[in-house]
C-alpha cells in the first residue's frame, strides 16, 4: 500500500507539473503564418551581364512548428506556399516572371522574453519546389504569356523556340526578426537569399553564362496555438 501511495503521489505531482508548465516550456507548438513577399531574380543573363530586374509583389502562407531545444531556443520547421519572381521595364517593353513554390524552411529560433511577449530572432536554410509559373512580355497593347516548364536541362532547340524554363528546385538561406505576444499573435520580417541557380542548363551550349537566383524580403502576421 505504501509503494502504491508513493507511485500515485509521484504521478499526481508529474501531471500537476505538466499542466503548470509555462507556455514557453511547451515541447512543441503549432503556428500559422501569412504575409506579403517582395521578390526578384538576380544574377547574370546569357552574355554574363547583370540582370536588371526589379522587385515584384507576391505572398506566402503556411504552417510551422516550434520544437523546444533548450530554454529560449527552438528548431522551427515550416511548410509554405510562396510566390516569387521579378519584373523589368525597358522602354515600352514590360517583362514579368511569377513562380509558385512549395517551400520548407528550417530555422534555429531564439525567443527571449521582452515586455509582454517574446522577441523572435532566427536563421536557417530553406528548400523549395516549383509547382507553377508564368512569364509575360507586354509591348504596347500586345502581350505574350508563357507557362513555366520545370526542367534541369533543355535542348538548344527548345531554348531557341522561346519557351519559359525554370529548374524545379531552389535552395537558400533565411533570416528573420519579429515579436510574439503572449496571446499567440506575432509580426515577423524576413529576408531570403537564394544560393542555387534556377535557370536550366542548355545542352551542348558552353557559352551560356546565365545564373538566376531568387532574393527577397517579406512581412507576415502569425498566430501560435
Amino acid at each position: 500500500m505504501k509503494k502504491q501511495f508513493i507511485v500515485l503521489t509521484a504521478l499526481a505531482l508529474g501531471i500537476t507539473a505538466a499542466y503548470a508548465q509555462k507556455e514557453e516550456d511547451k515541447l512543441v507548438s503549432i503556428g500559422i503564418r501569412a504575409g506579403v513577399n517582395l521578390q526578384k531574380i538576380y544574377g547574370d543573363d546569357f552574355m554574363g551581364n547583370k540582370l536588371n530586374n526589379d522587385f515584384t509583389t507576391g505572398f506566402h502562407a503556411g504552417i510551422n512548428a516550434d520544437l523546444l531545444i533548450s530554454e529560449g531556443f527552438y528548431l522551427q520547421p515550416g511548410l509554405l506556399y510562396s510566390t516569387k519572381g521579378a519584373e523589368r521595364k525597358n522602354n515600352n517593353i514590360e517583362y514579368t516572371q511569377h513562380i509558385s513554390y512549395i517551400e520548407l524552411p528550417v530555422n534555429l529560433l531564439f525567443k527571449p522574453e521582452l515586455g509582454s511577449g517574446k522577441l523572435l530572432l532566427g536563421a536557417g536554410p530553406y528548400a523549395a519546389y516549383g509547382i507553377s509559373g508564368k512569364s509575360k512580355t507586354k509591348t504596347g497593347g500586345t502581350a505574350v504569356e508563357l507557362d513555366a516548364k520545370f526542367k534541369n536541362k533543355v535542348s538548344a532547340a527548345d531554348y531557341l523556340n522561346g519557351g519559359y524554363y525554370v529548374k524545379p528546385f531552389d535552395f537558400g538561406g533565411n533570416i528573420l526578426v519579429g515579436y510574439e505576444l503572449n496571446s499567440g499573435f506575432s509580426l515577423q520580417l524576413n529576408g531570403q537569399l537564394g544560393l542555387f541557380g534556377i535557370n536550366p542548363d542548355i545542352e551542348g551550349v558552353t557559352a551560356d553564362k546565365s545564373k538566376w537566383k531568387n532574393i527577397g524580403f517579406g512581412a507576415s502576421l502569425g498566430y501560435r496555438f
